[in-house]
């Protein structure tokens, strides 16, 4: 069992919800509970379920965690560009989240 707080790739994932939360403030009201939820429950679903694996005992259920991360990781970067094409986010924006990620 290892400590989350010292993993890289949930470092990059908290700052980049962090960024999701900042960004999604300017969305339309009515994404209140549409797309600014969702983005934000993916955002944050990637970092929880990194910590969540570190608690959990072996490789296979880590591994598990991870894959699950990166389904959530998946599904924000369909939102992003839904985001970007509704015109709530601009490209550098888009860029910008995407680097935060990686």
């Amino acid at each position: 069992m290892q400590s989350f707080r010292g993993l890289r790739v949930w470092e990059k994932s908290h700052r980049l919800t962090l960024d999701v939360y900042s960004r999604s403030k300017g969305f339309p009201r009515e994404e209140t509970y549409g797309l600014t939820s969702q983005m934000r429950r993916a955002s944050a679903s990637i970092g929880m379920n990194i910590a969540e694996g570190c608690c959990r005992k072996g490789n296979v259920e880590m591994a598990r965690f991870l894959q699950m991360a990166m389904g959530s990781a998946s599904e924000l970067e369909y939102q992003l560009l839904l985001a970007r094409d509704l015109d709530y986010l601009q490209n550098p924006e888009i860029r910008k989240a995407y680097s935060a990620g990686s």
